[in-house]
């Protein structure tokens, strides 16, 4: 799914948030029309706009209907009020690699609200994930999960899934995990049952489709997607009006991709010499969009025993894939991986992703506008605007001053209601 004209679909956001700001200023003077009030932080409303110091932002039935200066908003009566004095907001975040594979998660069906509320809360909640794209599990299960959460069951994030990925031959490195938890996930090896899947995932409810382009084997091998399959899936995507992933591992992977029309590289590419100009450029022509997953790298290296020098220069060789795209201003999305490494701490990220140059607006729109935009919410949610969902984080630090402080969440806001607090 190539991107919509957003300049045209920003155009579009702005003057509407401009006659919806005005509106709701005036209607917010009647109790009926706030649920919720956040007072006294400064909020970033979205990656190119200045801060608005000491502000307040009126919430009613999941939106915001007013955000500006606190002398000039009024506070309707009757409404709950935080105060955030002190404090910084900005956008819902989204995670745009996550993984519904966790011992709770993979009984979502089943699993008690506690504990699902628990894992929710751990997973992406703490972390001030309004919106998560799973990129591999087991469809039916993900698909259960998100319906106890739409319903108001349990508290967690919008979620986005491509269920089961499209493989010739699965990873070896998830092998061990999918025979300890019965998970069966066929292989794909002619276009036409790419085809089939992607029909089966569109018709259930999947958001998107994956592709292992580059699917790493036993000694070091990487299995490479037949083109012909890579390109019956993209085309059937397209029919559907679904984005696709791909895992490249390789320049071939990525090659691919490229080839056969791919919107997003779910990695920086661990198996591919120094990304020169060149590459870089093939990469924006074709519109692909980049999620680092930089702590996953150390993650692995960790697993693997590496050597601190080992693991350093690994990161190092990512971190400068991401420097490398990122300046010659390609899309990135903020993404970690989680659900298949179990570092859920962002910080990490944050500071590797601010290694690689990337600025606070950068970070900030990988976070919410990039996604939003990418995958067709932009008129809903990623901004801090009149009209838009209710989705907030409120920060304890100000993300403009390190990118670490986007990892010090207080308060987690979906949909105009409290996911996570940190006081609780």
């Amino acid at each position: 799914m190539k991107r919509f004209d957003l300049g045209a679909v920003s155009r579009f956001v702005c003057a509407a948030s401009i006659i919806l700001f005005s509106v709701a200023s005036l209607q917010a003077a009647d109790p009926a029309l706030a649920d919720l009030v956040l007072t006294g932080a400064t909020v970033y409303p979205s990656p190119e706009a200045a801060a608005i110091p000491d502000a307040s932002i009126v919430v009613h039935g999941g939106h915001i209907v007013a955000v500006g200066p606190r002398a000039s908003v009024r506070i309707p009566k009757g409404a709950e009020i935080l105060d955030c004095t002190g404090k910084f907001v900005v956008a819902g975040f989204w995670n745009s690699h996550v993984h519904i594979l966790t011992p709770v998660l993979l009984h979502g069906r089943d699993s008690s609200v506690k504990d699902l509320n628990d894992e929710l809360d751990r997973i992406f909640n703490r972390w001030g994930f309004t919106t998560v794209f799973d990129i591999a599990s087991v469809l039916d299960n993900t698909l259960a999960l998100r319906g106890r959460i739409d319903s108001g069951e349990l508290r967690g994030p919008r979620i986005l899934t491509v269920g089961e990925p499209i493989w010739t031959r699965e990873p070896i490195y998830v092998r061990d995990f999918l025979n300890a938890n019965h998970i069966s996930i066929p292989r794909t090896e002619t276009p036409e049952q790419a085809v089939a899947l992607v029909r089966d995932h569109a018709a259930k409810g999947g958001n998107g489709i994956k592709l292992f382009t580059g699917s790493l084997q036993a000694g070091g091998k990487i299995e490479p997607l037949p083109l012909p399959v890579a390109r019956a899936a993209v085309i059937e995507a397209r029919r559907h009006s679904l984005p696709v992933f791909t895992h490249p591992q390789n320049p071939e992977g990525v090659n691919i991709a490229i080839e056969s029309g791919v919107d997003i590289l779910a990695h920086t590419v661990p198996d591919s010499p120094p990304w020169d100009a060149a590459f870089v450029a093939r990469l924006k022509k074709a519109n692909l969009a980049l999620i680092p997953t930089l702590t996953l790298f150390d993650v692995e290296a960790r697993k693997g025993d590496a050597s601190d020098q080992e693991r350093d220069a690994w990161i190092a060789k990512m971190v400068a894939e991401l420097r490398a795209y990122s300046r010659a201003g390609g899309e990135i999305l903020f993404g970690t991986d989680i659900g298949y490494i179990d570092h859920y701490d962002t910080a990490e990220e944050f500071t590797l992703m601010s290694r690689a140059g990337m600025t606070f607006p950068q970070i900030l729109a990988s976070l919410t506008t990039n996604p939003a935009h990418r995958f067709g919410y932009g008129d809903r949610t990623g901004s801090v605007v009149a009209g838009l969902d209710a989705d907030l984080v409120v920060l304890t630090e100000d993300p403009a001053k390190g990118a670490a402080a986007f990892s010090k969440v207080q308060l987690t806001i979906r949909h105009g209601k409290v996911t996570y607090s940190a006081g609780n």
